[in-house]
């Protein structure tokens, strides 16, 4: 009797195990037949975006931002769908998904490149100078985040690296170490590249904002609120003091101090002037006589 349930026993745990591992295979198929899927139009949207056809890539790639989800493409597609919005010049789409793909997947290897990307697209998106100018703020935040996460390596350790594989690859093309070797030393060159245009890119787009209040500024004195005029100077001064247009704001608040007969105040600032710029102290010494004789008589 106990050897018959012990048979019994057995029996129905090798019944209930097949049962597991037929249902398990049987479930395991969909799933493997919707990551070829996923794989095979994946592929079909890269070829497009390799190709330049980027309004088909854009058709292709749009559906699989959802059946990618949970698979091992889903970085991948992400990346390409932004690639492919920024190559179509759909730059608020690219920066989005840029963004998105950081948020979702953390660990991508697409990180640094995604970041980079961000900031140019937000540089394509900055409008006229006469224009609101969030976007290029942006798009300067942007760049220097990616230059404080990424800072600059040892670039002539690494042009050293490219020069030195280009020769090893010619003396021995069939090598795989010195291939790899050469495209690693090239990838890193490129990262240099972009760091160098950030850092380029940076102070062109703080000239654009400093103009921005600059001609705000000049509106205001067009319209003889000078009172206004003088605020935008003094944002001006304050935030952009590496630019263009510094001096310029200087002389324009002490102009719209005079113009407001705020004595004192044109003083001190002829004063601040004159710290910031020595040299001018021929040019305005005329103007500082007039003002403290006036602030003299008040």
């Amino acid at each position: 009797m106990p050897v018959n349930r012990v048979l019994v026993r057995s029996a129905m745990m090798f019944l209930v195990m097949g049962t597991l591992l037929v249902s398990g295979c049987s479930s395991s198929k969909p799933a493997q037949k919707a990551n070829t899927v996923v794989s095979d139009n994946y592929g079909r949207a890269l070829h497009l975006y390799d190709t330049k056809h980027y309004d088909e890539a854009l058709i292709a790639l749009e559906p699989l931002r959802f059946s990618s989800r949970g698979t091992g493409l889903e970085g991948e597609v992400l990346f390409l769908l932004a690639k492919t919005y920024y190559s179509s010049e759909q730059y608020f789409l690219a920066a989005d998904t840029f963004t998105r793909l950081l948020q979702q997947i953390p660990s991508t290897p697409h990180a640094r490149s995604a970041l980079f990307m961000i900031a140019k697209s937000y540089e394509k998106l900055s409008p006229d100078t006469e224009l609101d100018q969030q976007i290029t703020a942006k798009a300067i935040e942007q760049f220097g985040l990616y230059i404080e996460l990424y800072p600059v390596p040892d670039s002539a350790r690494i042009s050293g690296d490219v020069e030195k594989y280009r020769e090893l690859v010619k003396i021995n093309p069939g090598n795989p170490s010195y291939k790899e070797g050469l495209s690693k030393a090239n990838i890193a060159f490129a990262r240099i590249d972009t760091l160098r245009y950030a850092a380029r890119v940076i102070p062109q787009l703080r000239e654009k904002l400093a103009k921005n209040l600059f001609g705000i500024a000049h509106q205001y004195i067009q319209l003889k609120k000078y009172k206004a005029a003088g605020l935008y100077y003094d944002e001006l001064i304050k935030r952009y003091q590496d630019t263009s247009y510094l001096q310029r704001a200087w002389t324009g608040k002490i102009d719209v101090l005079v113009k407001r007969k705020k004595w004192f105040d044109a003083a001190q600032a002829i004063d601040q002037y004159l710290q910031v710029y020595p040299g001018k102290q021929k040019e305005i010494e005329s103007l500082r006589e007039t003002v403290m004789k006036k602030f003299s008589n008040n």
